[in-house]
């Protein structure tokens, strides 16, 4: 069975990758894509997709010098500054010229996340169609009724559910938002992140029936896990947010759970052999 981690981020305190200026505390430690390589090969995950962390803004260099030292192991989403007009430019430079494949939007639940229904939203989804990348949104789950005519006049684009919009399982009204969202064939879920929905400790039971519940939604072949690699580390150590999926959500169907380990995953991002 090949393992794909399809969510993860790394950052290195190095002048040459400069934090963005918003990010007025960053991090003291780095998550080097060296320290990840030792993870995945002592966890036999065999390829990741680094996501864009936060501290660096719209400035995704660093994420594409480890695209370029190690092809074979990473692929890369990026971030835009989703409020500028060129947005969508911003988008194909760093896809066409840096080999992003995909983008994620982090609109808040708030009002300070209303720009996800304004006018520069369209733009930025139909360029992200025209050249074929994923786009992920990171999101509570009151905001994905915003998502939905997005998805109605994008009908060809990738779009996948980050940490199950980090729905509490308190909240089982809540999860029908995120569920209706199996009526969009494109529309898929990253069941990550039930460590920090949980109330519990490892390996975090109380969330297996909402995670039985997005599987029965959108099947195998729609959700996949992934680690939030060095997130994760308040609560979960790298090998326990494999071991949850991998060896204590049994309800998985064998064929599935291939899917939900490493396939699903490589249906979005075909990575260099």
């Amino acid at each position: 069975m090949q393992i794909i981690d399809p969510h993860v981020h790394v950052w290195k305190n190095d002048p040459r990758f400069p934090w963005a200026p918003e990010t007025t505390s960053p991090p003291a430690e780095d998550a080097t894509a060296e320290m990840l390589l030792e993870l995945m090969a002592a966890n036999g995950v065999e390829k990741t997709v680094l996501v864009q962390v936060i501290h660096y803004r719209w400035d995704n260099s660093y994420a594409a010098d480890v695209m370029k030292r190690y092809p074979d192991k990473f692929m890369g989403v990026c971030r835009i500054n989703p409020e500028v007009p060129d947005a969508a430019d911003h988008l194909s430079r760093w896809t066409e010229d840096h080999g992003f494949h995909g983008v994620r939007l982090s609109p808040s639940v708030g009002a300070a996340g209303d720009w996800f229904t304004g006018p520069l939203m369209l733009p930025i989804f139909q360029r992200a169609e025209t050249l074929g990348v994923p786009m992920l949104i990171l999101t509570g789950v009151e905001r994905l009724v915003d998502l939905v005519p997005l998805l109605e006049q994008h009908p060809d684009l990738d779009v996948v559910i980050d940490h199950m919009a980090d729905c509490s399982p308190d909240a089982p009204d809540k999860l029908q938002l995120l569920l209706n969202l199996a009526r969009f064939p494109r529309v898929y879920v990253k069941i990550s992140h039930t460590w920090s929905i949980s109330k519990t400790g490892y390996p975090w039971a109380d969330t297996f029936e909402q995670v039985k519940k997005v599987y029965q939604a959108f099947g195998g072949s729609r959700i996949m896990w992934g680690t939030d690699w060095p997130v994760c580390l308040k609560r979960a150590s790298y090998a326990e947010t494999l071991a949850v999926v991998r060896d204590e959500m049994d309800f998985f169907t064998p064929e599935d759970h291939e899917w939900v380990l490493g396939k699903t995953a490589r249906r979005l991002w075909k990575f260099e052999e």
